[in-house]
Order: C-alpha cells, then structure tokens, then sequence
C-alpha cells in the first residue's frame, strides 16, 4: 500500500475534525468532543500555533493523522507531546500507524526534544502493544488532573 506522510494543512481540517470525531466515538466519548471547524482553524493556523499536524494519505485521501503540541517540562525542557494519533479502522494493520508514529518521532528528533510522550487509556490494549513494540514506558503511576472551562470560570478570578 502506497501512504504519504506530509504536514498538515488548513485545508485538511475538515478531514481531522472527523477523524478526532472517530477517535471519541472508539473511545466512548463522542458526546465530550466540543471541538468546531472553526477553533481547528484559528488555534492552529494563527500567529502563535497552539498545535501541530501531519496526515497519511492513500490515494490522496487522509487515512490517518498524528497530532500534537510542544510540551515544556520543568525538570527536562521541551518535550513533543501527542495528543492524537489515529488511523482510519479499514487501514489499520497495514503499515499505517507505524509510518505516522516514525514520522513523529522524527519530528521530536529533527526538532531537537528531550522526548515525546502522550497518552492512552489503560483499556485500549491494541495502542498499548502498539507502543511497546518502540519500547515505551506506559506510566500507571502518573494520574490526570484536569479543570474545564466552566470550572475555571466558576473560581474567583484573582490578578497577577
């Protein structure tokens, strides 16, 4: 199977939108996306990028996508972080996840990161052994700690 892999584009948002869609729909959480087209384009494609992409395409259709953000650790500086990485079911067991992943690593590397992590649910064991086959550490010691929009704005703001 022929697969490029090339950097994101705007004009490919629509297609990541779906396929974060499909992410969420696999993990049960299809009802929690709250991400439009709109926000895609102008966190993305402004002045200060909050995220970074590149896609798999076959036959010049986006099977696939790795998507990510530069993370800063206190204690080991930049570190590539992945927020999303999927490849369409029907494509799955081809080739594809390898090639995106290699890519993104690469991306880490060329970039000059101290590393590259992300996340995965401890059920999902398929990305789990995914994972391992590259000699990653999966972490259970590590929980996540989150606040949403609206709890942020039901604290008392307080200036700096």
């Amino acid at each position: 199977m022929d697969i490029e892999i090339r950097k994101g584009k705007k004009e490919d948002l629509p297609d990541i939108l779906q396929l974060i869609k499909d992410l969420a729909d696999y993990e049960n959480a299809l009802d929690q996306v709250k991400l439009t087209l709109n926000q895609l384009e102008n966190d993305g494609f402004g002045n200060t990028p909050s995220y970074y992409f590149i896609v798999a395409l076959h036959d010049n259709l986006i099977i696939g996508m790795s998507f990510y953000w530069i993370r800063y650790s206190t204690w080991k500086g930049k570190f590539l972080f992945l927020e999303d990485f999927i490849v369409k079911e029907s494509y799955r067991r081809n080739g594809v996840g390898s090639k995106l992943f290699e890519a993104t690593i690469n991306i880490a590397k060329v970039e000059n990161m101290n590393g590259m992590c992300w996340q995965v649910l401890d059920w999902n064991t398929p990305a789990i052994n995914f994972y391992q086959k590259y000699n990653a550490d999966i972490s259970s010691a590590w929980l996540n700690g989150k606040l949403d929009k609206l709890q942020i704005n039901s604290l008392k703001s307080q200036s700096l």
